[in-house]
């Protein structure tokens, strides 16, 4: 009775001209599966947390986070950035702050786009957060921290001039240097420049003023890392333009640690910017530092330091005091320009808004 009822009312309303065509469109879209949305779904990174054995009296689970994909292998898709590194700007540090306001809830774990990261509470060596932690990838100019800790371990005279020669000129990267060739710094000034804005030529040169030259700098660098328990770390050269200078987010965190110990580190690092002055001509040049984030007034950050090569990606390691406790932080192969920095922030909140670092300072 019901169909041929239809089939009246369908005669009808052909007769009166009814656009039918809408209807049997409508029906399609709502019968359309969203293939895409689970496409996504199943390609989205599966966060596993394990909670870890620890003797800590403080409320809080300590987590160590892996990545696996459903489907697919774990190495990353899609063409990485080749664009060279540029100095991350306050406005951009608060761009990511805002992203990281709007993906992660407190008390979750980050969502983090790097594809390594390490979180320490340094007042103990506790493992809060870690992702591939202890996975080998070139470290760019992270690399920087230790030539500063050899140059500083030498005893060199710090006021001594330098000469920049064709032989820091960048042969593998091509980038780009405001220091001219034949110019002349204060070897204090080359260890600012390289730390602060993360300056290749500077960098070079104080390898090549070393005691013994560069080769003797890059086997200091090598002895001083296995006195440090850096055992997957490897240094061909001083700049970290070279993808062979390895290491992993583990290593990265001991080295982290033991820079803290150089006064000059601290405060090369975490200068917001500074004017240099050549030794010869005394001509002024402004730089400024390569991470944003020591420009935040909400971030307290003792030593930093920031990298990118192609091969490495987008590389950060910070110390620094979140609820007025020292924590490290590694991130390595992050995908984005500002990612890192973003990285950063998140992990900032969900520290704040967990219980991980209850219990008050302690001496870091």
């Amino acid at each position: 009775m019901k169909n041929a009822l239809f089939t009246i009312i369908l005669a009808l309303g052909i007769g009166a001209g009814w656009p039918l065509t809408v209807a049997a469109q409508n029906n399609k879209q709502s019968s359309k599966p969203s293939s895409k949305k689970a496409s996504a779904a199943a390609k989205k990174p599966v966060a596993v947390a394990k909670k870890t054995n620890t003797s800590s009296k403080r409320a809080g689970k300590r987590v160590e986070v892996t990545y696996r994909k459903s489907g697919a292998s774990g190495s990353r898709g899609g063409p990485r950035a080749t664009t060279a590194a540029v100095a991350t700007t306050a406005a951009a540090a608060a761009a990511a702050q805002d992203d990281s306001n709007s993906s992660s809830t407190a008390g979750a774990l980050p969502d983090l786009k790097s594809s390594a990261a390490l979180v320490l509470d340094a007042a103990d060596g506790t493992t809060l957060y870690a992702k591939n932690a202890s996975t080998v990838s070139s470290i760019a100019s992270i690399t920087k921290l230790m030539t500063a800790m050899i140059v500083l371990d030498a005893d060199l005279q710090l006021d001594e001039s330098v000469r920049i020669e064709r032989a820091d000129i960048d042969t593998l990267k091509h980038t780009g240097s405001r220091l001219r060739i034949g110019s002349v710094f204060s070897r204090r000034d080359l260890l600012h420049l390289a730390l602060m804005s993360s300056e290749n030529r500077a960098a070079s040169a104080l390898g090549r003023n070393y005691p013994g030259g560069l080769e003797a700098f890059v086997a200091r660098m090598n002895a001083k890392a296995f006195a440090l328990g850096m055992l997957n770390t490897r240094f061909v050269e001083p700049t970290g333009l070279s993808s062979e200078n390895v290491s992993t987010a583990e290593d990265l965190a001991r080295m982290v640690r033991a820079s803290l110990d150089y006064p000059l580190i601290r405060e090369f690092s975490t200068a917001p910017s500074a004017q240099i002055h050549t030794a010869d001509t005394r001509h002024a040049i402004g730089f400024g530092n390569s991470n944003g984030l020591v420009r935040v007034s909400s971030w307290q950050i003792d030593v930093s330091k920031t990298g990118y090569i192609a091969e490495a990606g987008q590389c950060l390691v910070m110390h620094a005091r979140i609820l007025e406790r020292p924590v490290i932080i590694v991130l390595l192969d992050s995908w984005g320009k500002y990612t890192r920095i973003g990285d950063a922030n998140r992990i900032k909140k969900w520290l704040e808004g967990s219980t991980l670092l209850a219990g008050g300072a302690h001496a870091g």
